[in-house]
């Protein structure tokens, strides 16, 4: 078993009784929010408003939410609240008993808001497998989806995000990944790439060019953290936990970076977001840095915003010997 397995819970009786509750079979990909995350004041901001939204808009129907988790799951409130936001007709019985008949309601349903809200397969941040077994994070995802188009004046709280881990079954055993996820808009984000710049122009318009700047920029990177006995060969990963871009930076700008600074081997997402936060400190008050950057798209692997990063330092020390 992965080591970092025990870790993402508070407790080990809470991985005793996650792994009693839930199969995963070989192969299987789950993703949840950590108990941790779940306390998040602003998570339960997000909740109780969708809960009073519903609530709200099925009062003439006498329907009362109290779980978003087990309230909703056998789709008879998302059939309620779907045909009174937006009239629209179900070719489904409202009250399904059975799981079959429980898997083919959601699937209706389901099949109904992405065509609704004109979403495509890969797009969609639910399924009707999560929402059946009650999973709070795709059930989040769903109503804000929905709130968001048939309720756009909704006071739905912006930067609403959670800790998350992917839990694999591997033929080695069970495999973990964390990560950020946001719930709600990122409006901090939004405003800062509210302007189409460069990079928005690269990946939207000339994606044929964009291994061309990748290998500009590994070429840069590898120049100067060669020097540590380091390699990159992958933007996307190699600068998510902010190791090598301290590193870099302290190579470029000239910093000695105590080891009790930051975490040489991050073991966790907030580590890892030290690290970055760190890192983006460092370039704002050498000037390298004029624009808003979210320290968690780094995290996340967002290649667009570690490459603004890079060209922050690229841009400047392009010249610099070796």
């Amino acid at each position: 078993m992965d080591p970092d397995f025990l870790n993402v819970f508070t407790q080990p009786a809470a991985v005793n009784q996650y792994l009693a509750e839930n199969v995963i079979a070989q192969g299987e990909k789950k993703k949840l929010i950590k108990p941790t995350s779940r306390n998040n004041p602003k998570l339960e901001e997000l909740k109780l408003l969708l809960i009073d939204w519903i609530n709200t808009t099925l009062k003439e129907e006498h329907i009362v939410v109290k779980s978003l988790e087990e309230d909703l799951y056998d789709g008879l409130v998302l059939h309620h609240l779907l045909e009174n936001l937006g009239s629209l007709k179900l070719d489904v019985d409202k009250i399904a008993l059975t799981e079959i008949k429980q898997r083919h309601k959601l699937s209706v349903i389901l099949e109904a808001v992405a065509k609704c809200l004109q979403l495509e397969e890969s797009q969609l941040k639910w399924s009707v497998e999560s929402i059946l077994t009650k999973d709070l994070l795709s059930t989040l995802h769903l109503l804000v989806a929905i709130a968001k188009h048939f309720e756009p004046k909704l006071a739905i709280p912006p930067n609403v995000q959670v800790e998350t881990i992917t839990i694999e079954n591997t033929s080695r055993g069970l495999k973990t990944a964390s990560a950020v996820e946001y719930i709600t808009e990122n409006k901090e984000n939004l405003e800062a790439q509210s302007k189409d710049d460069a990079f928005d122009e690269l990946f939207s318009r000339a994606p044929d060019k964009l291994d061309a700047v990748k290998k500009v920029f590994l070429q840069f990177v590898n120049q100067h953290v060669g020097k540590l006995g380091l390699s990159v060969k992958d933007i996307e990963s190699q600068f998510a936990d902010g190791v090598i871009l301290l590193l870099l930076i302290g190579q470029l700008e000239g910093y000695f970076l105590n080891l009790r600074d930051f975490f040489l081997t991050p073991s966790s997402t907030m580590e890892m977001l030290h690290n970055v936060n760190l890192a983006l400190d460092l370039l704002t008050d050498g000037g390298l840095l004029n624009f808003s950057v979210n320290s968690e798209d780094i995290v996340n692997g967002d290649m667009k915003a570690t490459m603004r990063i890079l060209y922050c330092l690229y841009s400047k020390y392009k010249t610099k010997e070796t």
